[in-house]
């Protein structure tokens, strides 16, 4: 009997400065929209991408959201046939989890359809396989597990899979702005340094126990001061046009923190009011235009809940 499903999977801010592979958080927009079919021809088909431009493969082995699939469908031994249209509503290459929203939808979804034979924390180890398309091969699940589960989220290790969601009573709202220049994840990892001074790991991971202290008892200020990138910013900020420029910013006009999201362009700045948050990025999209560089700008709630059914 053939079923239909659609599904929302958020974008994702990760790193969020001081927990590289490690911190991030969904936002409300942008994201993707997926429709799954259960279909009495066997074999998974992807019928549409749209939002693309034509950049990404309908080949299911070759798309992060069939690939996520392919991993879920072989572990459950599924027989009938499985038909997608993917709708990117999001940027590719902007820093926000682009790939990790279509794999996170798609395994969220044949999920649901199924009547939740696994947990949302269980569905993230599929979702990796899609990102392993994006990455060069190597695994990592910030982005799929803030997609997937909402709010602030962690990672602990990958194998074995170990994630998490740090509890906040804050309410928190992002300007994300993204200017219109393509930063591909594999290129971005490949130019990271290898080795790191020790006061810079020691200044990082004071900083990482300070963020996740600082959500949980709803510290604004002690937030501000832990949002700090010593070790991979500085390495990746000259790839994005006007990145400090942006950054003081975003700070000056009362920003708890700002930095690059995920391997960029993208450049994100948390806030705990909303008018403040369009406010300043406003501001912050003027930059661009004022170098002739088309820039998004995305005002957007923390997303607490994360991949959702649409209907």
């Amino acid at each position: 009997m053939e079923k239909s499903i659609k599904v929302f999977a958020p974008a994702s801010v990760t790193n969020v400065s001081c927990g590289f592979d490690v911190f991030g958080f969904a936002l409300t927009e942008p994201g993707d929209e997926l429709v799954l079919r259960i279909k009495n021809r066997k074999g998974l088909h992807i019928s549409s991408i749209t939002g693309d431009n034509g950049a990404l493969p309908t080949t299911p082995e070759q798309n992060t959201a069939g690939k996520a699939l392919i991993s879920m469908m072989n572990e459950l031994d599924f027989k009938m046939g499985i038909e997608i249209d993917i709708h990117k509503k999001m940027p590719l290459g902007s820093g926000l989890g682009s790939s990790a929203a279509s794999a996170v939808a798609a395994v969220f979804a044949l999920n649901e359809i199924l009547e939740k034979p696994f947990t949302k924390k269980e569905l993230i180890k599929y979702a990796i396989e899609g990102e392993k398309l994006t990455s060069g091969g190597a695994p990592h699940a910030d982005n799929v597990t803030a997609s997937m589960l909402g709010g602030f989220t962690a990672v602990k290790s990958i194998l074995p899979l170990d994630v998490f969601k740090i509890p906040t009573t804050l309410k928190l709202f992002a300007a994300v702005v993204h200017p219109q220049i393509e930063i591909k994840t594999a290129d971005a990892r490949k130019s990271l340094k290898k080795e790191v001074l020790l006061k810079n790991a020691v200044t990082h991971w004071a900083n990482t126990a300070a963020f996740v202290y600082a959500l949980m008892t709803g510290d604004v200020k002690l937030l501000s001061r832990s949002i700090d990138d010593v070790i991979i910013e500085p390495q990746r900020a000259g790839l994005i046009p006007k990145f400090f420029e942006a950054k003081e910013a975003a700070l000056r006009g009362g920003a708890i923190g700002s930095g690059i999201s995920g391997s960029g362009p993208s450049i994100f700045s948390l806030f705990d009011d909303f008018n403040t948050a369009h406010q300043i990025g406003s501001e912050l999209k003027k930059i661009y235009e004022q170098i002739n560089l088309r820039c998004d700008l995305y005002i957007s709630a923390v997303n607490y809940d994360g991949a959702k059914v649409l209907g």
